[in-house]
């Protein structure tokens, strides 16, 4: 496998800290009437996006993605930070009338996480055609985005026959019942954390094993507790990669796609992929920021091989 597509959202995060549980402050019977002032700690701002956090990290694993979405008129020092770690922005859309998509994610100290985004340049689709690409040798991940890719996307693949991973992840409220099934039909692996998993369900009105009988595979992340893989013969537990200490869960899905995509592409089996993803996110975890991680593959293999005891 050569060709590794990451389609998605190009974007500043701006990451803030509530020092306090978000649950001593929403009361659930007033929900119908919500009005919560959240004052945090203090606010960094960090390169992220979903297309940019998982070719961040598959660039540290020895892979050369290239990333399919729009930015903005202040492209400029996103382009740098690409550069400066070898990663191609040639097929990025710059949209000189909005400016870069934006993430504003509040995280309380029970890692809960209240997000707002503006989308800005991602209101755009890029509208790649695949062209030259063999189907043997790609696989494309399809992660929130341009709405209009994600759907447009997954057709092209099925038109011409390349592996596509359903990643719908924060996109789930802008679907609808029927699209969302025939954007998950055909896929090779639909991919989600567990409350995200009851979310597709609930608005396609499909049971676990509908949505196998769809799609080649589920992947669940489950946070701490690791992550499950279920096929329509089983499912199998996959235990989370121990982080040396926990800073900011924020990007750990999307690392650990990188290292799931990192195990496919390689020819690993599902669990050995899956134990790789674990791996990879536990080095974002270590770190504030989507992209604030640094190994080696080298190091990736090494504490593999110590949390798993399994040389690959």
């Amino acid at each position: 496998m050569k060709n590794i597509f990451v389609s998605g959202s190009l974007a500043y995060d701006r990451i803030m800290d509530f020092p306090g549980k978000f649950s001593d402050y929403i009361l659930p019977e007033k929900l119908h009437i919500l009005n919560v002032c959240f004052t945090v700690s203090g606010m960094v701002e960090k390169y992220g996006g979903t297309a940019g956090n998982v070719a961040y990290s598959l660039a540290l694993l020895d892979e050369k993605p290239v990333i399919l979405a729009s930015i903005g008129k202040d492209y400029d020092r996103y382009f740098d930070w690409l550069k400066e770690h070898h990663i191609s922005f040639e097929h990025v859309q710059i949209v000189q009338s909005e400016f870069t998509a934006g993430a504003y994610i509040t995280t309380d100290k029970s890692d809960n996480q209240i997000t707002g985004f503006n989308p800005g340049a991602m209101k755009f689709p890029t509208a790649y055609d695949f062209d030259g690409s063999s189907p043997g040798d790609t696989l494309v991940l399809i992660a929130p985005g341009n709405l209009q890719d994600m759907v447009g996307y997954a057709r092209k693949c099925r038109e011409k026959k390349i592996r596509y991973i359903c990643d719908p992840g924060q996109s789930l409220t802008q679907w609808t019942g029927e699209d969302l099934r025939e954007w998950i039909s055909g896929s090779h692996m639909l991919i989600s954390n567990d409350y995200e998993l009851e979310m597709i369900m609930k608005i396609t009105g499909l049971s676990k094993d509908d949505l196998l009988r769809m799609t080649g595979s589920l992947i669940t992340t489950l946070g701490e507790k690791g992550s499950l893989i279920s096929t329509r013969d089983a499912e199998t537990v996959v235990p989370a990669a121990q982080p040396g200490e926990v800073v900011d869960p924020t990007g750990a899905g999307d690392a650990y796609r990188s290292g799931l995509i990192k195990g496919l592409v390689s020819g690993r089996n599902m669990l050995t992929a899956a134990k790789m993803g674990a791996v990879a996110a536990a080095y974002a975890i270590e770190h504030y920021g989507t992209q604030e991680h640094c190994y080696t593959y080298d190091a990736f293999l090494r504490r593999y091989q110590e949390n798993f005891g399994e040389i690959i």
